[in-house]
């Protein structure tokens, strides 16, 4: 009895020990499963900004080259199941030739615009990207005025040179005042004690005694070494520069209107040292179907044509082919016809005779020939000198600084400026400042102490500072 009662406990225990074990298992499936859906939506935001941002708005409420991205979940689910909008994400041309109902509605509203096929994308990648659309749709609008938090401060204009001015006249001026009643004074105490106090000093006297004029030396001396060291400190500053570009980009159109995203364009800003001007391609990704500006028509897209030598007069537009051996007079004739045809509707309207149309386009004509065959040389805004080192992906990937702390709301600049004086002060009072943002980066993981006093209350934050980032190697290396 003892024996079969030992054998049903073991029995008993070690079910027990199966269940805990299949119980545990599940827990670190669940576990897992939670990692990556948190993952994937953390993957979102980077997901969308490298496959969807160039065609779609990123604010997801406004139509761009593409749709607005808010609401398209729902509006998919309506009347098909979620595996058809994964099917037409991944390739829409597809769904469209099949005769999809969703697919043909949207090419008979979107059409000729032809949406780019993403194969590679896998359902946990289509799903973290909708889980970001929603969260920006839904996100609180910020408020901006009075201060608040992330409201960017202008910068100030430093006035220092011209108060230090006023500041040493105002103390000449009450030197000599002051030497003057001094003179005086010691007159009449000379007078008054009946000593020889010989002939009042005059102004020109007190002007061109040897202690004033070792006083006005000496400071003519600091004041030049001041100017001198200041001047070269400032050397290849350009704040607020702001030059004419050869082609006329509108960022309040493109970054503002149509909310593209920064690193669309410049995409080296996330894994370069650069950030890179736009090569021509970049622009042709859209404006091979958007060829007529909203603030200047065609005259600043045919300079893009020009240089990159593609054929707009063409109904679906198309590269000419040998276009780096084509003759002037022949690329002439493409470009003409296509900047001619773009006052065709106001010659036909009666707002424009055809003469004055010729005159236009001729007028067009030489900047956009200018260009044909050649690179579009853009002028560089920001320069650094040679012996800074910058890195942008440590800033924007590891960092996760937002571009328009160094740059400012370039979507308001119809012409970009220099915002910062991007100064050493300025790059040491950031580093000063700015917290270092340990949650969901991995790059700083091997700060485990920091992460252990913030835990424990220790401290209350960690600055780039605490992390090395006043080292002088760090930047002069």
């Amino acid at each position: 009895m003892w024996y079969f009662t030992q054998i049903e406990m073991k029995r008993t225990f070690k079910k027990h020990t199966m269940l805990r074990k299949n119980l545990l298992q599940v827990l670190l499936a669940f576990f897992f499963v939670q990692i990556a859906f948190v993952a994937s939506g953390q993957d979102g935001k980077a997901l969308f900004k490298n496959n969807c941002a160039s065609c779609h708005a990123k604010n997801m409420v406004t139509n761009s080259t593409g749709p607005a991205l808010s609401g398209a979940e729902e509006r998919w689910a309506e009347d098909y199941p979620k595996e058809d909008l994964y099917s037409w994400i991944r390739n829409s041309s597809a769904m469209i030739e099949s005769g999809h109902p969703k697919a043909k509605e949207l090419w008979s509203e979107w059409g000729p615009t032809v949406m780019t096929s993403f194969p590679n994308l896998k359902d946990e990648d289509i799903d973290a990207i909708l889980v970001y659309i929603n969260e920006v749709v839904n996100a609180p609008v910020a408020v901006t005025g009075g201060g608040g938090e992330g409201e960017l401060t202008p910068p100030v204009d430093d006035n220092t040179t011209l108060y230090f001015g006023i500041l040493v006249a105002v103390l000449t001026l009450l030197a000599i005042v002051l030497a003057r009643i001094i003179a005086n004074l010691n007159y009449m105490s000379k007078v008054k004690a009946g000593e020889d106090a010989g002939e009042r000093q005059t102004l020109v006297q007190l002007l061109t005694d040897k202690r004033l004029l070792a006083f006005l030396t000496f400071l003519f001396i600091v004041l030049t070494g001041y100017t001198t060291v200041n001047n070269a400190i400032n050397l290849g500053r350009q704040q607020g520069y702001a030059p004419t570009q050869p082609i006329k980009f509108s960022h309040v159109t493109h970054a503002g209107l149509n909310q593209i995203d920064c690193q669309y364009c410049h995409d080296g800003a996330r894994r370069s040292k650069h950030s890179v001007i736009p090569a021509t391609n970049t622009c042709m990704n859209c404006h091979a179907a958007i060829k007529d500006g909203s603030k200047y028509g065609r005259a600043e897209l045919t300079k893009i044509y020009a240089s990159a030598g593609f054929d707009p007069t063409k109904g679906a537009g198309q590269y000419i082919e040998n276009y780096e051996d084509m003759k002037k007079e022949d690329i002439e004739k493409i470009y003409r016809k296509w900047l001619k045809g773009g006052f065709a509707g106001d010659v036909s309207e009666g707002k424009m005779s055809a003469a004055e149309a010729e005159v236009e386009t001729e007028k067009l004509l030489g900047p956009v020939m200018a260009q044909a065959q050649m690179p579009i040389e853009w002028t560089r805004i920001h320069n650094l000198p040679d012996h800074v080192y910058f890195n942008h992906a440590q800033h924007v990937t590891v960092g996760e600084v937002e571009c328009e702390t160094c740059h400012g709301k370039v979507e308001e600049m119809e012409v970009v400026q220099q915002y910062s004086p991007l100064s050493m002060g300025w790059c040491i009072n950031c580093h000063r400042q700015t917290e270092v943002q340990f949650e969901d980066n991995e790059y700083y993981e091997a700060y485990q102490h920091y992460q252990e006093d913030l835990e424990n209350k220790k401290i209350d934050k960690v600055t780039v500072e605490d992390i090395g980032g006043l080292e002088c190697q760090k930047c002069h290396y």
